[in-house]
């Protein structure tokens, strides 16, 4: 049974809904321990002095703002405190946008909200108005002495999603990395293939068919070594990539797919991309060194011929 970690009201215009918060997400990550290889003990992090080396006590320990190298600005906590928001337990709501003019990458962490006591027939109201008008509420909440922006809309399962948002000048501004291309223009005919390949490969969005294999095969691991099986670590050994023909890469991928079932492993039609596309680039020098050796022995055999006659 989930808990839920915190409460408060959803208002918009004149109306309050009491919800409970519900965290959307459980975090399966494997987690590893620092310890001792020697006695297999756990390491415990102390707080030193760096200039000393000396133990500090935590309540000796304050909030420093770097402004350069080795010079802080110290904050004291009740300067801090002074700066909280006020403590309200109201999602207000701000704005009623669409759905579709929210980049995902402002999205941070997403939470379920459910009825309070007293708030299901607001709460389905609110649900079932956002439902129809295809719209998403942008508020504003305090949560853990934080001001959060969030992003509150229907979902399935009759139950109301928020998720916490990243602030516009926290987003990086795509135009600061130097790497993206300038003024680069599409072949016609690869664009093409490339719209074809992705229709070949477009289907609907079933988010249980993609598991975490790394997080699996470490468990595997981890299992295997606490039954106390040896593991023998394989050397790596790096292919080399073959030189990119995108024309050839992309044909391939695309008889890779066609070829194969609708379920074909991505890295099977790699494989045979990077083949095919091998063989372009070994073909065209071999079809032209014979025209470079014709001229060239025509040329020698006079030459050869000459001192020959003049022996004579």
């Amino acid at each position: 049974m989930a808990r839920s970690i915190w409460t408060g009201t959803i208002s918009f215009g004149l109306v309050t809904v009491p919800v409970k918060m519900y965290s959307a997400v459980a975090r399966k990550s494997v987690r590893f321990h620092q310890l001792n290889k020697e006695t297999g003990s756990r390491i415990a992090m102390k707080r030193t002095d760096a200039s000393t080396g000396e133990d500090v006590d935590y309540a000796d320990i304050v909030k420093g703002y770097e402004l350069s190298p080795d010079r802080y600005v110290v904050v004291e906590p009740d300067e801090l405190e002074a700066l909280d928001p006020a403590k309200t337990k109201t999602i207000d709501i701000l704005d009623f946008v669409s759905l579709d003019e929210i980049d995902p990458i402002f999205y941070d962490h997403p939470y379920y909200l459910a009825p309070a006591t007293g708030g299901a027939k607001p709460y389905k109201l609110l649900l079932e108005a956002m439902r129809e008008t295809s719209k998403v509420g942008i508020a504003k909440v305090v949560i853990r002495q934080k001001e959060n922006l969030v992003a509150l809309r229907p979902m399935d399962g009759d139950v109301l999603g928020m998720a916490t948002m990243i602030f516009a000048d926290e987003i990086v501004d795509p135009k600061r990395i130097d790497d993206l291309p300038d003024d680069l223009e599409v072949n016609e005919r690869e664009l093409d293939i490339a719209k074809q390949l992705v229709d070949s490969l477009a289907g609907s969005f079933e988010p249980g068919k993609y598991t975490d294999s790394y997080r699996e095969k470490v468990l595997e691991l981890i299992e295997a070594k606490a039954s106390g099986e040896e593991i023998a670590v394989q050397p790596q050994v790096e292919e080399a990539a073959p030189v990119p023909d995108l024309m050839a890469a992309l044909k391939a991928s695309l008889d890779a797919v066609r070829s194969g079932s609708s379920n074909e492993v991505p890295a099977q039609a790699k494989k045979k991309a990077a083949a095919n596309a091998e063989r372009p680039q070994a073909r065209k020098p071999a079809a032209k060194k014979p025209a470079a050796k014709k001229p060239a022995a025509k040329a020698e055999r006079p030459q050869a011929k000459k001192p020959a006659a003049a022996k004579k």
